[in-house]
C-alpha cells in the first residue's frame, strides 16, 4: 500500500541516503507568503495536482480522451493521466525557485542545498517551468531509450505556464541555476522518482507511453495538466503541509475529493446513451415534428462511422440549430464527448440561444443547468445567467467573473517567473469562493475565471472563444482543452470575414486533428468557402498541411455535407438526395428605392405609405447616423404607430430591452400580441439570428449572401396575419444610386465595410430582377426565396461575370482580392501556427514568437481586424453630483454601493464609434474610471463617459451626447 506511506518513507524503503532524503523534505513548491501563511512542500504540491487529475479522470475527462490516453499509455490512462499532471512541477527543484523566497531558502540551504549567486532580475532566471523539461528530457531519454517517445511528453511539462519553448530554450542562460554538485543532483533525481513510484509506477521506465498523441491532442493534454495544476494551487482549499512526514498520495486524494467537492466542479455527460430511436432527440427532447432538412442533418450524425465534419445548410427559419443540437446529442453518444459548445456571431444572439440550450441541456438533467456557461463580456445583463450563477451574492463574491471580463494580466508575459500571482490570475481566496457545503449544487463558479470559461461542460458564446483557441497567445492550451471532448457547433458560419475566417480554418486543422466532431451552419455559404472548411478540418484530422479533398455538389437546399477521415484518407460527401425545404419557395418581389442620402426623408416617405394601412416594416441600414437620421424624419412626418431604433450605439440596457420587445412583438410566439402597425430600424444586427418577422423589408444593398439573411426576417413565420397591400413579401434595396454611364454609386459607409466589387456583383443580381437601377427594362421582378438562394450566392462569389461591361468589374474585383489577400497575411502573426509548421509532430517551439494579448479586450482585437472601438459607461453630471443614465444617483465621485445601482450603471454602457477611439484613448480625452470606483471589481476598469449638465461631452474633435430614444449622438466636429 505504497499511496499510503509518507513520501519520507517511501524513500526509505526506496534506499535513499538521509542526506537526500533531509533535502527534498525541505524543497517548497508553494511558499507561506503566497499560500495563506503556510509553506506547501514540492513533493507535496505534485501529489496534490496528481490527485485531482484523478477525480478529474472519474468526473471530468471525456469517455473519448480517456479512450484515448488508455491507447497510449497500454490500458494504464488513469495512472498516467495522474503522473503527467503531478510531474509538471518537478522543475522547482532547482535553485532558480527555491531562491525566489528568502524565508523560505533558509532551510533548503540548511539542508546542504545550497547554490552560488544568482542573476538579481528574475527575468533572467531559469524558470521553473523550463527547468522541468530540461532535468526531466534526458532522464525521459535514458529511462525509455528512444528519444522519440520522450519528444512529445517534455513539452507538456515546459508549457504548463502557458508557452511552449522550443528545444534550444532548455539550456541555462547561467550554469549555477542547474544546481552544481552531487546533492542536487541527487534531489532532482529523487523528487521525480519517489512521485513516480507515489503514484503507482515501479519506475521512470514503467512510464514509458506505448505510442503517442498527435499535436492537437497534446495541445488539449496540456489544458488539463494546467487545470488540475490551477486547482491544486488553490491556497483555500490545499492547506499548506510542511513537514514531510505528513506529505502521502492518500492525504492528496483525500484534498483533492473535498475540494472538488467544495468548489463544486463536475463535468457533462460521463457516458450519454445511445438514442433508442434515431430521431428522438427532435422529437422526445426538443419536441419537435422533424423536418426533412432536420431529418437529414440527423441520419448523417447516425451514419458517420469517425467524428468528423457536418455542414448544415438550409433557409433561414427551417429550424438548423435544433437540428445541430439533436446531431450533437448523436454524436456526443456515439463518439464519447462530454458536452457542447454552442458558437454565435454576435452577444447579442448567443443570449437567446444560451435560452434555447439551457432549455435542451435540463431535458438530461435538470441539474445540469449549472454547467451551461454563457460567453461574453455583457452576460451580467442577462438576467437567466445571474439567476443561475451568482444568484444574490455579494460584490466580492462576483470578483471572480469579473476578472474575466475586465482584469489585464500583468503577468502575461512569455520569460514571467513568478507564480500563482505568477499565474496572471487572482488567487480564489480573493475572487471568493463558495464556502458552504449546501452550495455545493451550485454553479462551479471556478469555471468563470479568466480563461476557464470553455472549461464548462456546455457552453454558448461569440464565435470569438473559438477562434481564441487558435490563437499564438499565452494558455491557448486551456481553452483548446475545453473545446476537446465537446461537440462544436458554430451558427451563421457565413458571418466570419476573410480575416476571422483564418483563425476559423485553423481552428478546424486542430479540432479535426484531435477528432472532435463539429457542425457548421449557414443559409448562405458560398461553394468556395464550403470547400475552404472541409479542407481545413481534413488537413488536420490526416495531419497533413495540404488537403484538397473536391466537395460534391448537392443535389439542391437544404443539404448536409460531410467530411471526415477513414483509413488515411479524406472523404467529403454531400446530401445525395433533394431534401425539400418545410416550406415551399415564396416570390419575393424585388424593387429598387435609390436613395444615399443623409436625412432619411425617402425611406421615411415609403416607410410610411407603404404601412398606412398597417403592416410590420423592417428598415436594415449600414450605418448607424442613418437609422437615426430614418427615425428622425419618420418622428417629424407624424408617423403614428410604434417606431423601434435599434442599432449598436444603444447602451447595453437599451439595446436589451428593444431587442427582446421586437422578439416578443414579432417573433415566433407573437400571436395575437402583434402589432396591427410597427416600424423597427436597425442596423446589421438585424440581419443574423433575428427572429422576427416583417411584412415588408426596406434594406440598403450588401453583399448578396447578407442581403439574402436580410431577407430571411421577410414573411419569415408561417400563420401570421398581414394586411393585403403587404400579404405578399416584398424587399426594396436602396443605399445606391445610378451614377456616371449606370454604374451604380453607393454609401460610402457600404464600400469602406464591404468593399466595391461584392457590392457591384449585388447590384448586378438585385438589376436582373427588379431592372437596372436607372430605369428602363424591367427585370423579372421576383427572387424565388429560398430555392434561389444557393445559385445567388455562388454567382455572387464565382468567376463568371455577372455585370455590365460598363462597370468596369475587373477593376473593383482586383481591388478587393488585394484587400483581402492583405488581411489575410495580417491574420498570420497571430494564428497557432504557420503552414510550414503544421506538419510537426510535438509543441516544441509553439510559441516562437508569442502575442502579448493581456485582456480579453485585447485577445477580441487580434481576431478581429475591423477598426478599434473602445466601450464607455455613460454619466449624466447633475447639480452635487453624478448619476447613470437612467437616473440613479451614484453619488459625487460615482460612489456605488447597492448592486441594483451598479446594474443600473452598467447598463448605460456604450460602444463609442470607431473614429472616436483614439480621442478616447488620449490622456487627456477624461474617459477614465470615476474616483469613486477603483474599489469596485465590475467597474475599475471601466471608462466613464461624462456628459455635462447640458448633456454634452467633448471627444477630439465631436461632440457627442445620449438621447434614450436615439441612442449615442455624434456631431462632427
Amino acid at each position: 500500500m505504497g499511496h499510503m506511506r509518507s513520501i519520507v518513507d517511501l524513500m526509505r524503503a526506496m534506499g535513499w541516503s538521509e542526506e537526500t532524503i533531509a533535502g527534498v523534505s525541505r524543497l517548497w513548491g508553494k511558499s507561506a507568503a503566497r499560500n495563506r501563511g503556510r509553506t506547501h512542500l514540492l513533493l507535496g504540491h505534485l501529489l496534490d495536482t496528481a490527485a485531482v487529475a484523478e477525480v478529474m479522470w472519474d468526473r471530468y475527462v471525456s469517455a473519448a480522451l480517456r479512450r484515448r490516453l488508455d491507447d497510449v499509455s497500454g490500458g494504464r490512462g488513469r495512472l498516467w493521466f495522474m503522473w503527467i499532471c503531478g510531474i509538471h512541477d518537478c522543475g522547482k527543484a532547482c535553485p532558480a525557485f527555491q531562491a525566489v523566497d528568502e524565508v523560505e531558502a533558509a532551510p533548503v540551504r540548511a539542508a546542504g542545498l545550497t547554490w552560488g549567486r544568482l542573476p538579481a532580475d528574475r527575468r533572467q532566471r531559469w524558470r521553473h517551468d523550463v527547468a522541468g523539461a530540461a532535468l526531466l528530457r534526458p532522464r525521459l531519454v535514458a529511462a525509455w531509450g528512444s528519444a522519440e517517445s520522450a519528444a512529445w511528453v517534455w513539452p507538456l511539462v515546459a508549457g504548463h505556464h502557458g508557452t511552449f519553448p522550443s528545444a534550444r530554450g532548455l539550456k541555462p542562460q547561467h550554469r549555477e541555476v542547474q544546481g552544481r554538485g552531487a546533492a542536487w543532483e541527487e534531489a532532482q533525481r529523487a523528487v521525480v522518482d519517489v512521485f513516480t513510484r507515489a503514484v503507482g509506477f515501479e519506475d521512470l521506465a514503467d512510464v514509458r507511453p506505448v505510442g503517442a498523441l498527435n499535436k492537437a491532442e497534446q495541445l488539449a493534454l496540456s489544458g488539463l495538466i494546467v487545470m488540475a495544476d490551477w486547482i491544486a494551487s488553490d491556497s483555500e482549499q490545499f492547506a499548506g503541509i510542511a513537514d514531510a512526514r505528513q506529505v502521502s498520495l492518500a492525504g492528496a486524494r483525500r484534498r483533492a475529493e473535498a475540494a472538488w467537492e467544495r468548489l463544486g466542479l463536475r463535468g457533462g455527460w460521463s457516458e450519454l446513451a445511445v438514442p433508442e430511436e434515431p430521431f428522438a432527440p427532435l422529437t422526445g427532447r426538443l419536441g419537435v415534428s422533424p423536418r426533412a432538412s432536420q431529418r437529414e442533418l440527423v441520419e448523417r450524425a447516425w451514419s458517420m462511422p469517425v467524428p468528423g465534419l457536418m455542414v448544415a445548410e438550409a433557409p433561414m427559419g427551417e429550424g438548423k440549430t435544433k437540428a445541430a443540437l439533436a446531431a450533437a446529442e448523436v454524436l456526443a453518444a456515439r463518439f464519447g464527448l462530454g458536452g457542447v459548445f454552442v458558437a454565435m456571431p454576435t452577444q447579442a444572439t448567443s443570449d437567446p440561444m444560451y435560452e434555447q440550450v439551457l432549455e435542451w441541456v435540463r431535458s438530461f438533467d435538470p441539474d445540469l443547468e449549472a454547467q451551461v456557461a454563457l460567453l461574453h463580456g455583457k452576460r451580467r445583463f442577462n438576467p437567466t445567467w445571474r439567476r443561475i450563477w451568482e444568484g444574490d451574492r455579494t460584490v466580492s463574491d462576483g470578483q471572480c467573473a469579473a476578472e474575466d471580463e475586465w482584469s489585464a494580466d500583468p503577468f502575461d508575459v512569455y520569460g514571467a517567473t513568478e507564480e500563482d500571482a505568477d499565474y496572471g490570475m487572482p488567487s480564489w481566496s480573493s475572487a471568493g469562493s463558495p464556502g458552504a457545503r449546501e452550495e455545493r449544487d451550485s454553479p462551479a463558479r471556478w469555471f468563470l475565471g479568466n480563461k476557464r470559461g470553455l472549461l464548462t461542460a456546455f457552453a454558448v458564446g461569440t464565435v470569438d472563444h473559438l477562434l481564441h483557441a487558435a490563437t499564438r497567445t499565452r494558455h491557448v492550451m486551456l481553452r483548446f482543452a475545453g473545446l476537446v471532448g465537446k461537440v462544436v457547433v458554430v451558427d451563421e458560419v457565413h458571418a466570419a470575414d476573410v480575416y476571422m475566417r483564418q483563425f476559423l480554418l485553423e481552428a478546424l486543422r486542430w479540432l479535426g486533428q484531435a477528432r472532435v466532431p463539429v457542425v457548421l451552419l449557414s443559409a448562405t455559404l458560398p461553394p468556395a468557402q464550403r470547400q475552404a472548411l472541409v479542407d481545413a478540418y481534413l488537413s488536420g484530422a490526416l495531419s497533413a498541411a495540404d488537403v484538397s479533398c473536391p466537395v460534391p455538389k448537392p443535389a439542391g437546399y437544404p443539404c448536409v455535407t460531410v467530411a471526415y477521415a477513414l483509413d488515411g484518407m479524406g472523404v467529403a460527401e454531400s446530401s445525395r438526395r433533394v431534401v425539400p425545404s418545410w416550406r415551399a419557395s415564396v416570390s419575393t418581389r424585388v424593387e429598387w428605392l435609390s436613395d444615399i442620402a443623409g436625412d432619411g426623408k425617402v425611406i421615411a416617405s415609403v416607410v410610411g405609405r407603404e404601412v398606412a394601412e398597417g403592416g410590420v416594416a423592417l428598415v436594415v441600414v449600414n450605418q448607424v447616423d442613418r437609422a437615426q437620421a430614418i427615425y428622425r424624419a419618420l418622428a417629424e412626418g407624424g408617423f403614428e404607430g410604434r417606431v423601434r431604433l435599434l442599432h449598436g450605439r444603444l447602451c447595453s440596457a437599451h439595446r436589451a430591452e428593444r431587442t427582446e420587445e421586437c422578439l416578443r412583438l414579432l417573433g415566433p410566439k407573437a400571436g395575437e400580441g402583434r402589432p396591427e402597425r410597427m416600424v423597427v430600424i436597425a442596423t446589421q444586427l438585424a440581419e443574423q439570428s433575428f427572429d422576427v418577422d416583417a411584412d415588408l423589408l426596406i434594406t440598403d444593398l450588401a453583399p448578396v449572401d447578407l442581403l439574402l439573411q436580410r431577407i430571411g426576417r421577410l414573411h419569415r413565420h408561417s400563420g401570421t396575419r398581414r394586411p393585403s397591400a403587404v400579404a405578399e413579401p416584398r424587399v426594396l434595396v436602396t443605399g445606391v444610386v445610378p451614377g456616371a454611364g449606370g454604374r451604380p454609386r453607393f454609401l460610402p459607409a457600404s464600400k469602406k465595410i464591404y468593399g466595391e466589387w461584392p457590392l457591384l456583383r449585388a447590384a448586378a443580381l438585385v438589376a436582373e430582377a427588379a431592372g437596372p437601377l436607372g430605369g428602363g427594362a424591367a427585370g423579372s421582378g421576383v427572387w424565388s426565396i429560398p430555392a434561389d438562394v444557393p445559385d445567388l450566392v455562388a454567382r455572387a462569389y464565382g468567376e463568371a461575370e455577372v455585370c455590365p461591361p460598363e462597370w468596369d468589374e475587373g477593376v473593383a474585383r482586383e481591388v478587393w482580392r488585394a484587400q483581402e489577400e492583405k488581411r489575410e497575411k495580417n491574420a498570420e502573426g497571430f494564428l497557432l501556427t504557420r503552414p510550414r509548421e503544421w506538419g510537426a509532430p510535438t509543441l516544441e517551439g509553439l510559441h516562437y514568437a508569442g502575442s502579448r494579448a493581456a485582456s480579453e479586450e485585447d485577445l477580441d482585437a487580434v481576431v478581429r481586424d475591423g477598426e478599434r472601438s473602445v466601450e464607455a459607461v455613460i454619466v449624466r453630471r447633475s447639480a452635487g453630483g453624478c448619476r447613470a443614465v437612467d437616473g440613479t444617483w451614484i453619488g459625487v465621485h460615482g460612489e456605488v454601493d447597492d448592486e441594483t445601482a451598479v446594474d443600473r450603471l452598467l447598463g448605460g454602457t456604450v460602444r463609442l464609434p470607431a473614429r472616436l477611439t483614439e480621442a478616447a484613448e488620449a490622456k487627456q480625452s477624461g474617459l477614465v474610471p470615476l474616483p469613486g470606483w477603483a474599489g469596485h471589481p465590475w467597474l475599475r476598469y471601466a471608462r466613464a463617459l461624462v456628459l455635462e449638465e447640458d448633456g454634452t461631452a467633448v471627444l477630439g474633435a465631436d461632440r457627442v451626447s445620449y438621447d434614450d430614444v436615439l441612442g449615442l449622438v455624434v456631431e462632427r466636429g
